[in-house]
């Protein structure tokens, strides 16, 4: 123990005992990993916002065309008239019947609850749910030229037909014969959305599930032809 003491006491006494000039890169090594993460977390965090404010921005574009143009369920849009050309059994027209049409883009169905009588047989419409996506016009993103031709991926590039969910129910507004079509609550919200990371998923290893995004709004005119004429009936 005393010739173990009597080093440690000769080698302090020493110049390398006493060097310190590495001291600043140990520091830094240790440091260095901590701040990078940090600015890159912060980066994606920032990133991760955004994307949030662009899916909530981008559930309410397309909720807007929803409500203006024909809808994803085929034939809704005529369930007024097949309303008003029925009586019931004291010859009188009947009531415009409660309903709920919940249209899934990830399977490509409509499925109703209650009254669809004037649904296709198969009444899912690609090209209606595509014009919610994509905008008015376009089969892409990114090229909307103005906020009429913008769709839900021109706001986020993420969302596609898949993560769409439409449903029409039956507001009580309308009437049996109105030739805008039945003028029911539209609900349109995103499903499996995931953000999207620049650095971190390398750090998470998995990915972090976005917050269901859902906008409500009430229908003006099932119809995207410019006219009531060109609806279907």
């Amino acid at each position: 123990m005393k010739w173990a003491a009597m080093k440690q006491a000769a080698l302090n006494r020493s110049a390398l005992g006493r060097d310190q000039s590495g001291g600043v890169l140990v520091e830094v090594s240790i440091l260095l990993p901590m701040i990078i993460t940090v600015i890159f977390g912060s980066v994606d965090l920032l990133y991760a916002l955004y994307q949030w404010n662009a899916a909530a921005k981008a559930v309410e574009v397309g909720a807007r065309i929803a409500a203006v143009s024909d809808p994803i369920a085929a034939g809704l849009n005529g369930l007024t008239n097949s309303v008003a050309m029925s009586l019931n059994a004291a010859g009188q027209p009947l009531a415009m019947p409660a309903f709920t049409v919940s249209c899934n883009g990830e399977t490509a169905t409509c499925t109703c609850a209650g009254t669809c009588t004037s649904l296709a047989a198969n009444p899912y419409d690609a090209v209606a749910m595509n014009r919610l996506v994509f905008g008015r016009g376009s089969t892409d993103c990114g090229d909307a030229t103005s906020y009429y031709a913008t769709g839900m991926c021109d706001v986020l590039p993420s969302i596609k037909a898949a993560n769409v969910i439409v449903v029409y129910q039956q507001s009580g507004l309308g009437y049996a014969g109105r030739p805008g079509g039945p003028q029911p609550t539209i609900v349109v919200s995103l499903q499996n959305m995931k953000f999207q990371f620049f650095f971190l998923s390398y750090l998470l290893g998995a990915s972090v599930p976005m917050p269901p995004m859902t906008t409500t709004i009430t229908a003006e005119d099932l119809c995207s032809g410019g006219g009531r004429g060109s609806c279907g009936s």
